[in-house]
């Protein structure tokens, strides 16, 4: 089961925008949606749903925090699994830049005969390349970490960072700036990949002027099984005490991270609206999550 979920922050735009998402990628589709009532943003989507298998959550918070690209979605289009890879790609992007943004405009670089960075009409980046068939084989879909301004330079110590924090992690491939190549550093990460879970991430530098940084809009949700791995987690990952809440928790780098129990999930899909009540009112108050006072808050103990 996949164990870190990625989870977006919209205004009001949640179950709009993963429909949307649905019809662009194959094998798609939403699992559930749950209105949480009287929250201090008011009543709030919460939809849980697959992109080509990955789990997705996103939420209707407000108008708190914008996507940047600091956080994008790489989406690899694969010659050896797909013979009309670069025709899907091609409709992929069509559909995603329409009343979006490219960022970088859909073309042949060095590192792909086909690749272009778009940010779609809600804001959220998406990577769509072209993959080298010779390759490793990659999953479609991989969360993809841009570090820079306060952070640039921390790509392969944050990376190595989080391969220490979870199980089942490892490095992949890593390929580094050379000289010449400024305003980026000689040694740093021009492109890493890696695993936590067994779930593949990718990290880079730029040491180029960007007006973004990591924030909420997009953070990980991590779906524990127990009090002592949220506990775990908690203390490894939380470097910024005042961004501590209702489960959320900002890592030493400003990535955004949600410590939540698997059975949260389950309790928000399957209780009564009155179950599901009484679950809100008792995480709202929480830090990190206590999971016996959830589950007896949904039991009405």
């Amino acid at each position: 089961m996949q164990k870190v979920i990625p989870h977006l922050w919209y205004d009001k735009e949640a179950k709009e925008a993963a429909e949307f998402y649905c019809s662009v990628f194959p094998d798609s589709d939403i699992t559930n949606v749950t209105t949480l009532q009287d929250t201090p943003g008011g009543d709030c989507d919460v939809v849980s749903f697959r992109l080509s298998g990955q789990r997705f959550m996103a939420i209707s918070a407000g108008p708190v925090f914008k996507f940047n690209p600091s956080v994008s979605f790489m989406v690899n289009f694969d010659p050896s699994r797909d013979a009309d890879a670069r025709e899907n790609l091609d409709a992929a992007w069509e559909k995603l830049s329409a009343g979006g943004a490219a960022l970088m405009p859909l073309d042949e670089y060095p590192f792909s005969k086909r690749y272009g960075w778009v940010q779609d009409r809600y804001g959220l980046s998406w990577q769509l390349i072209l993959t080298n068939p010779d390759g490793e084989e990659r999953p479609f879909i991989i969360p993809s970490l841009l570090f820079v301004g306060d952070v640039c330079g921390k790509a392969e110590e944050a990376s190595d960072f989080y391969i220490s924090v979870f199980k089942n992690s490892k490095r992949g491939n890593i390929h580094r700036y050379s000289k010449g190549m400024e305003p980026d550093q000689e040694g740093t990460v021009m492109f890493t990949d890696f695993t936590i879970e067994n779930q593949w991430f990718v990290a880079m530098d730029s040491a180029h002027e960007h007006q973004f940084a990591f924030n909420e809009a997009i953070s990980f949700l991590v779906a524990c099984e127990t009090q002592e791995e949220i506990d775990n987690y908690w203390d490894k990952l939380s470097a910024v005490p005042e961004a501590e809440q209702c489960g959320w928790l900002k890592d030493k780098y400003g990535l955004s991270w949600q410590i939540s129990p698997e059975v949260m999930d389950e309790m928000m899909i399957n209780g009564t609206d009155e179950q599901i009540r009484r679950i809100t009112q008792a995480f709202m108050p929480m830090k990190k999550f206590d999971l016996e006072a959830l589950k007896k808050a949904y039991e009405g103990e």
